[in-house]
């Protein structure tokens, strides 16, 4: 059967690979988004399930930033199923990516087909958007069902922005996204300030303030953009950090993102 005739969200494949920590098993999982075979990364506690699940989304584009093992066990440590999409066109995907364009749909689609885990719980899937991956997650929650809380972690909330500070990235957002000036409205999309009253669902922002390749102001900016809408938002900034924490500061905002999620998952 070809992908066109299958369903958007679909699971194609599910292979076990090796995991090095015990009581975590990990998947490769095969699925549809748009006629496009797509591949990501499942990490499964041990014991009894369901579970509650979160959809992590990476950032970068193509091998940088690629899903990390150790990062989604580290999540699944504190007892959640953890999906991470790779994105079109990685790690053996079919399509190209377009950093939070058209691949935004490898992660809309990923939402129903983690729904339909025999490991996870029922209920909304909670999303953790690192860097443009909180575009991913922001455009989800504006635009699908099923999604619950948003954490957005060294996150872009305008791209224009980013065009603007990351001289180095804009030969890839001229051929990725377009000129800002002639595609702005490509820009727009892709910057959640401009559309957070569209969004329901509880955000936290979480944030170094030496960031070398997002800038902390894109964190108060979103905060702002909130704040206005009424929204409800929690705000952590990790003073001195920069993209990437280090490891102790990363165990520790792991553990407040999920106490986080737990509390705003019961609500």
């Amino acid at each position: 059967m070809s992908t066109a005739q299958l369903q958007d969200g679909q699971l194609i494949a599910r292979e076990q690979i090796c995991c090095f920590v015990k009581h975590i098993s990990l998947f490769i999982l095969t699925y549809v988004s748009q006629g496009l075979k797509v591949k990501g990364l499942l990490a499964v506690p041990e014991g009894t399930s369901p579970r509650p699940a979160v959809i992590y989304c990476r950032g970068g584009i193509k091998r940088v930033g690629m899903v990390r093992k150790r990062r989604i066990i580290s999540m699944a440590k504190r007892g959640y199923v953890v999906f991470a999409p790779y994105y079109r066109g990685n790690e053996g995907g079919e399509g190209r990516e377009d950093f939070a364009g058209e691949d935004r749909y490898d992660l809309f689609h990923a939402i129903p087909l983690v729904q339909s885990l025999a490991e996870v719980q029922p209920g909304p899937v909670s999303l953790i958007g690192f860097s443009r991956g909180a575009v991913m997650a922001m455009r989800a929650a504006r635009e699908c069902s099923g999604v619950g809380p948003v954490v957005v972690w060294g996150g872009v909330s305008d791209m224009l922005d980013t065009y603007e500070q990351r001289v180095d990235l804009r030969r890839m957002l001229k051929r990725v996204v377009g000129h800002p000036k002639k595609q702005v409205e490509a820009y727009l999309d892709r910057s959640p300030v401009h559309w957070v009253h569209e969004i329901d669902t509880p955000i936290y922002i979480i944030h170094g303030t030496q960031d070398s390749q997002v800038d902390i102001g894109h964190a108060r900016k979103l905060a702002a953009a909130l704040e206005q809408a009424g929204k409800v938002y929690t705000m952590a900034l990790f003073t001195g950090l920069d993209h990437r924490f280090p490891r102790k500061e990363d165990e520790k905002a792991l553990d407040d993102v999920f106490a986080w999620l737990r509390e705003k998952s019961q609500h």
